[in-house]
């Protein structure tokens, strides 16, 4: 780690005071040059430290750049994660207050709700879907806490900046028909996007790694090593299989998922 805990106190505090201010800060990549994918992480967990002392409470997490191409953008090779909490979670067809955020994307993605403590390291795809209870059409609601471009530089946001930002995630929203994992092949699993009744983005849960339980059974052994495990009742949101649908206030966003259902949400 290449940070100071005051550097990762301070950013994470930064990053806390964006949120409520609705403010971005600048990319963290381009204060701290020398930045790691530790610190980065580390900056997101002094975060969520900061809302948990706040009164809220873990969830469940997300998972992101799961797909190639995104993750070629960043010029990386392995996905990134994020926390849920208590306050993320939008009922489905009901009211999102756009003015709770900043710079408003939705992706489609499928939910799994875990039955089963599970844990790494060594987990497989096999595990994931042995310690499933259901899995539930969903849509995630990004937000972006810190500037996407450098107004100096012109320069994107990096790798440690997603993941400080705990993963741009902001909320969720679960709908449709809840499954069981094996009823299915989850790989074939679509959802037709609309914005407005307006069709904006399509697209098969296989382009998550192949199989969106490969995602859950990355993040397991990515956190075995902090102690940690996906617990009984938690969320865990496996990747978008779209690009992000851009969501301002007076947006309604649907996604079709066929014979699983619809999920949607108005932004008022």
């Amino acid at each position: 780690m290449a940070l100071s805990e005051h550097d990762i106190s301070t950013a994470a505090g930064r990053l806390h005071h964006a949120e409520n201010s609705r403010v971005q800060i600048r990319q963290l990549s381009q204060e701290f040059p020398g930045i790691t994918i530790a610190d980065a992480y580390a900056i997101q967990k002094a975060w969520i430290d900061i809302k948990l002392a706040e009164g809220r409470l873990i969830k469940g997490h997300k998972i992101g750049l799961t797909s190639k191409a995104m993750q070629s953008a960043l010029d990386i090779d392995e996905p990134d994660s994020g926390v849920l909490l208590d306050d993320m979670f939008f009922a489905d067809g009901g009211l999102v207050p756009s003015d709770r955020f900043i710079a408003t994307r939705i992706e489609a993605e499928l939910a799994f709700v875990m039955k089963h403590r599970l844990s790494g390291p060594n987990c497989t795809l096999f595990d994931v879907l042995n310690a499933t209870d259901f899995v539930v059409p969903a849509l995630e609601i990004l937000d972006t806490r810190i500037e996407r471009v450098d107004p100096n530089t012109k320069a994107t946001r990096k790798i440690f900046d997603t993941i400080a930002d705990n993963a741009a995630n902001a909320g969720i929203v679960l709908g449709g028909r809840p499954l069981r994992p094996l009823e299915t092949d989850l790989r074939w699993i679509g959802a037709l996007c609309t914005r407005n009744g307006q069709l904006e983005e399509t697209g098969l849960a296989a382009g998550v790694l192949n199989h969106p339980a490969t995602a859950v059974a990355w993040l397991t052994n990515k956190i075995a090593p902090h102690g940690l495990a996906l617990e009984p009742g938690q969320v865990v949101l496996a990747g978008s299989f779209i690009r992000p649908i851009e969501a301002r206030k007076g947006d309604t966003i649907q996604a079709d998922y066929g014979p699983y259902g619809t999920v949607s949400c108005y932004f008022a």
